[in-house]
């Protein structure tokens, strides 16, 4: 029998639930079980889970149902538990070095208490300094074991429930079980005090809780918070069954009302439904005052006057409702230019058009990519949506004739951006654009992540000074109701990189469907579009950019690479898109491919791919074709950039690091030999999970028709899906 048990619910963390099992797994001492609550076998966090548990047997994973909440996930631990000591951790949270170390020392001077309080650490998520605020309540207590009536104000309810240890026969002698609902924390930690006979504490961090950025879910708008009310009356009618003494009773009840008041005298948590709040309020507050309960002082004792009388006018005029018409205000748009800012604001106070919906990709740089998919698949299933795709002046000419489009910065621009009730975009839209309520924002990306992103990249100066502000980034990130992705990294990664509320869609990269929608004539087609003599070997050279360099340059000669792999290759060469410029780069037997609209088009007429670090191979190994890397700055480019992950660890098809080897690779046939389809093979059950030829219908069926999830069709099995053939036998003449 373990001495700890540690119950981890992971719903939503998937992307920072190793930080959390790596801090319990990393502790000195070792007499443990984990337990790990995913949703499902297979879910985001169950493949994560699943990796510990083949590496270390202490992990034991357990499943409850997403919509079990996180009550029912950690009711689901604690049946699991076999441990002495039951301990709760959030999948984002961590136990600090030697904290179960500290835990066993202090639990053998104090015998079998029923719970051992400690202290924890709120660190913000991004600045700002941590803070204890339990260490003031726990120093308030005594120094040895303890019963509740020796300290009053330790009511259990100020404290969440990963800040203590639960003797496990005690929770199961008393039936303990956390409340269903929201705020759950706040009814058990009631019921635990009510039923305990023998209490101490540990004045020490134990765990040390990252606050996330878009806050606890908790304080979201929402009826959910009448929920809160539901807890306070479990606990104070079991306060009252036992007989509760009045000593006891007013410290618990002023604490529990502390939580109601500050809910009711906060407009936003409640949009509807405050009177309502407040009256059942009124109700507990009198049926449980305890006899001779004094109130606080100040606007607090005031607040408990009122919510004892029931005046909720009173109540309501106190708390200044007048700070949401100071919201409103700041959020004010700001596009350029007077005229422009005030048409904005006037289109804005007008009806969301249901029927409109807009697109744009990479700043306007074309009709292209994951948003040209969407809007190609919507004219098909969803004829009755008005769709405009947003361009820079100078893309004019890339969209379709019979395609609607507005150019960035014109009125038309600003009028379909005010109205529109779906927004479609791989990268951002303007900071000035507002997020009104009851549109719907979807982010498809533009790639799988091996680079660092968003609020990953803080930490690497030299992209951290390119990207800008990180809180006007984030502030963009918070528009978003969707957000896609192709494979389970990237569910994990973004979850990081852009922190905010939105729904993961994994649904597959839209733009990647032409990889098994496409034919042999449609290959054909493309390679006579490009150039591709024929019965050649075409090898797509796509390079990513470099952060530390300015302008697009390469160490690689491809002309020489060409001299030294034999005639019957050419090259296609397709910078980076924020090196097109329009100029042509290629001679003789290299083509360049880099102004050509569509990349997809680029890879199907390619028959091998050569790339450094570019996130083009996520998307090209669906064509299920031989993959090089050419990896001569990858200590550079890893220190400089960040990675998610190392790329020479777990490549798509064999590694050169100089031009020599690279050429070599070719030459002797080893880029397409049995180990490099063994590689590929490997890279592709990784990284394109989702990607089948139907992502983009699943996002139009979802998204723009509003389809349940489960009505989208299922991602094909990978040993079932069959790519776009390639132009030529991939063997070596």
């Amino acid at each position: 029998m373990p001495r700890f048990s540690i119950i981890v619910p992971s719903h939503g963390v998937a992307g920072r639930l190793f930080l959390a099992l790596d801090s319990v797994l990393g502790q000195s001492f070792g007499d443990f079980e984990l337990i790990p609550v995913c949703d499902a076998p297979g879910s985001p966090a169950a493949d994560v889970v699943a990796g510990y548990a083949e590496r270390d047997c202490r992990v034991a994973p357990v499943h409850a149902p997403a919509t079990a909440g996180l009550a029912g996930a950690r009711n689901t631990g604690m049946r699991a538990a076999l441990g002495d000591w039951v301990l709760f951790l959030d999948g984002d949270d961590v136990l600090v070095p030697g904290a179960l170390a500290a835990l066993d020392a202090r639990l053998r001077e104090t015998g079998d208490v029923d719970v051992l309080y400690f202290e924890h650490e709120r660190t913000p998520w991004w600045t700002g300094e941590p803070t204890n605020p339990a260490a003031l309540l726990l120093a308030r207590a005594p120094g040895g074991v303890f019963a509740p009536r020796d300290a009053t104000g330790l009511t259990g309810v100020q404290l969440p429930a990963w800040s203590a240890a639960y003797r496990r026969v005690f929770l199961l002698d008393q039936e303990l079980a956390f409340p269903d609902g929201h705020f759950t924390d706040v009814g058990f930690g009631g019921l635990v005090v009510l039923c305990a006979e023998r209490l101490a504490v540990l004045r020490q961090v134990v765990v040390r809780h990252l606050l996330r950025r878009q806050g606890s879910r908790l304080n979201l708008p929402g009826e959910h918070h009448f929920e809160l009310l539901d807890q306070v009356e479990l606990v104070l009618a079991r306060a009252a069954e036992q007989g509760l003494s009045e000593k006891r009773r007013g410290p618990l009840f002023e604490q529990l009302f502390a939580a109601v008041l500050k809910t009711a005298a906060h407009p936003r948590r409640l949009p509807r439904g405050r009177r309502a709040f407040f009256r059942r309020a009124s109700g507990l507050h009198r049926r449980h005052r305890p006899v001779g309960f004094r109130v606080p002082g100040g606007s607090v004792g005031v607040q408990h006057r009122l919510l004892a009388r029931g005046a909720y006018a009173a109540f309501r005029a106190l708390r200044g409702a007048n700070q949401a018409a100071v919201k409103v205000a700041s959020s004010v748009p700001r596009p350029r230019g007077l005229r422009t800012r005030l048409r904005y604001r006037l289109q804005l106070r007008r009806r969301l058009d249901q029927n409109l919906a807009v697109y744009c990709a990479y700043w306007g740089r074309g009709y292209t990519c994951n948003p040209a998919a969407i809007h190609a698949k919507a004219r098909e299933l969803a004829p009755h949506l008005r769709s405009v795709f947003l361009v820079e002046a100078d893309a004019v000419d890339s969209v379709p004739g019979d395609v609607e489009y507005a150019v960035i910065g014109s009125r038309t621009y600003w009028d379909v951006l005010a109205r529109a009730k779906y927004l479609i975009n791989n990268a951002n839209f303007a900071d000035a654009v507002v997020k009104r309520r009851g549109s719907v924002h979807l982010s498809t990306q533009h790639g799988t992540p091996l680079k660092k992103m968003g609020a990953d990249q803080a930490t690497y100066p030299v992209v951290a000074a390119a990207t800008g502000s990180f809180a006007r980034l984030l502030a963009r990130v918070d528009r978003w109701d969707y957000n896609l992705t192709s494979n389970r990294h990237s569910t994990q990664m973004w979850e990081s990189a852009y922190p905010a509320a939105h729904e993961t869609l994994e649904y597959g990269y839209p733009r990647n469907d032409a990889y098994y929608t496409s034919t042999a004539a449609d290959v054909a087609r493309v390679r006579r579009e490009l150039g591709v003599p024929e019965g050649k070997k075409a090898l797509l050279y796509a390079p990513t950019h470099r952060d530390h360099a300015t302008g697009f340059e390469t160490s690689l000669d491809l002309d020489a690479l060409c001299e030294e792999i034999g005639d019957e290759f050419v090259v296609l060469l397709r910078a980076h898109y924020f090196y097109d410029r329009g100029g042509a780069r290629g001679t003789g037997r290299v083509i360049d491919v880099t102004g050509h609209r569509s990349s997809e088009d680029v890879c199907l007429a390619a028959d091998a791919l050569i790339t450094d670090y570019s996130s083009i191979m996520f998307d090209y190994a669906n064509l299920d074709r031989p993959i090089v890397v050419y990896a001569d700055d990858w200590e550079v480019y890893r220190e400089v950039r960040g990675v998610y992950f190392d790329l020479m660890e777990a490549p798509p098809g064999r590694v050169a690091r100089t031009p020599g080897e690279l050429a070599a690779v070719f030459r002797d046939g080893s880029w397409a030999d049995a180990e490099a389809r063994a590689l590929r093979a490997a890279f592709r059950e990784r990284f394109c999970q989702f990607d089948d030829g139907q992502a983009a219908e699943r996002v139009v069926r979802r998204v723009l028709l509003g389809e349940p999830p489960e009505a989208v069709p299922p991602v094909i099995p990978l040993a079932e899906r069959v790519p776009a053939p390639a132009a030529t036998t991939l063997v070596r003449n």
